[in-house]
């Protein structure tokens, strides 16, 4: 059954470990899921979260350490002796999950931790994986994978899937390779059961299997693995030698954080910040964005004062204004929207950037006619000024025009320079169309004012 966290549940855990009873904490988390149990420590202290931590056997412990937050887990491990954490977390762990704890330590850290693990050939694979770029395929993979050569039998891949499976908690694909290390392929554990023991690998396994290159970004291999359904990928050096494989669990973790990363641009916050970070944190992420809004407020403020001479003929002009950034804003975002998911999951295919304005255009030019005609009847029947009826409709649908193909063009011309599109759904063209659209309304008004 799902675990709801409450704050019933908060308080137990709190008195619990206040009198330090033990006991009773450890029954508190025995039926839970290690993701529970992270999600409880965020509502602990450093120091009530450790004194949990240590009650729990070694496997649930390092279970809960991998789902700990980045920040989290960093400042939880700082905490603790070096030697605690290698026997007691590290050790249970796959290498990318330990190379994922330790990587955010200081270097004397990693040295004090990596010098207390017994195992050397898995002290070796964590610093391998230290050595990657945490944004590549090299940075996300795990060592631990069943490994066969081509020239073996049946009989001695049977042997050997045994001896290297204990180290493994899930066996998704059997890697071959030849007697350099070079992938060859992958093998079916179907086939391999029902061939005869004196088969030989060479003959029986599939050759060609997708791999990605070590130095290959994470978001290109979410993107692989999403499109050809595969729940892990190997993952290949220069040369092609088999180095790792990532698995499903991995690529979710990234694509949910791009996801988290996009929005929050898109949203106006310059830097990653969660709900518990500091003030100076969520100040240092909100400021800068809304000083481009700042700015562009100005702007927008210098074009009304621009034309104060008309809206002091004409007051009812001003009462549009609120309905022109309104209707400029949401135009400019969703057309942005809409290419930047097409950017991120590959789905735009080969038009030209004539052809994707096109496109947008159309679809702006019947938004534009609808909106506008509705609010020319509206104002027609309860607007006593014909003539600003007509300047507001007509300058409706020039704004929508205008939104529409900036929305577009910005993101593709961001993408271009190679700077993260998701800035253009955000503040930037809200405040960049609400400058525009103000001067595009008060110079249409004026014109068709000066000219009825």
């Amino acid at each position: 059954m799902q675990f709801e966290l409450t704050r019933e549940y908060i308080d137990e855990i709190k008195r619990v470990i206040e009198e330090k009873n033990e006991a009773e904490a450890i029954g508190l988390m025995e039926e839970l899921h290690p993701a529970d149990i992270a999600e409880i420590y965020d509502e602990l202290s450093i120091d009530e979260a450790t004194f949990l931590y240590l009650l729990l056997d070694g496997d649930t412990a390092a279970d809960v350490l991998a789902e700990l937050e980045e920040d989290d887990r960093d400042r939880f491990v700082k905490t603790l002796p070096a030697e605690v954490v290698a026997k007691k977390f590290i050790d249970k762990m796959d290498s990318d999950d330990a190379a994922d704890v330790i990587g955010g330590l200081s270097d004397e850290k990693q040295e004090e931790i990596l010098s207390h693990i017994e195992d050397i050939e898995q002290a070796g694979d964590i610093v391998d994986l230290l050595h990657y770029d945490e944004d590549t395929a090299g940075g996300l993979m795990a060592k631990e994978l069943v490994i066969v050569n081509e020239n073996w039998t049946v009989l001695t891949c049977l042997r050997e899937l045994s001896r290297q499976a204990e180290d493994i908690d899930e066996i998704y694909y059997v890697y071959v390779v030849d007697d350099d290390g070079i992938l060859k392929g992958t093998l079916s554990l179907k086939k391999m059961i029902l061939s005869p023991t004196s088969a030989k690998i060479i003959n029986i396994y599939q050759p060609d299997a997708m791999s990605v290159h070590t130095d290959e970004e994470d978001e290109e291999v979410a993107h692989i693995m999403e499109k050809y359904d595969l729940v892990a990928i190997p993952v290949v050096d220069s040369i092609g030698r088999l180095m790792g494989r990532i698995t499903i669990d991995d690529v979710v973790d990234v694509i949910r954080d791009e996801a988290e990363k996009d929005y929050q641009m898109a949203s106006g916050l310059a830097e990653d910040v969660e709900a518990s970070d500091s003030i100076w944190l969520q100040t240092r992420a909100r400021l800068p964005w809304l000083i481009i809004g700042l700015v562009g407020g100005i702007f927008a403020a210098m074009v009304i004062h621009k034309y104060e001479d008309a809206i002091g003929q004409i007051p009812a002009m001003a009462i549009f204004i609120p309905l022109i950034t309104a209707m400029a804003g949401n135009v400019g975002v969703q057309s942005s929207a809409i290419i930047v998911q097409g950017i991120a999951n590959n789905s735009l295919g080969f038009e030209s950037v004539f052809s994707r304005i096109m496109r947008e255009l159309g679809g702006a030019v019947i938004n534009g006619l609808t909106c506008s005609a509705l609010l020319f009847i509206c104002n027609y029947f309860y607007s006593g000024e014909f003539t600003l009826t007509i300047a507001v409709s007509v300058a409706l649908f020039s704004v929508i025009i205008f939104a529409a193909i900036a929305g577009t063009l910005i993101p593709l011309m961001l993408n271009k320079a190679k700077i993260d599109p998701a800035l253009a759904t955000g503040p930037f063209i809200t405040t960049l169309n609400d400058i525009v659209g103000i001067f595009i309304y008060f110079g249409i008004s004026v014109y068709f004012f000066n000219l009825l």
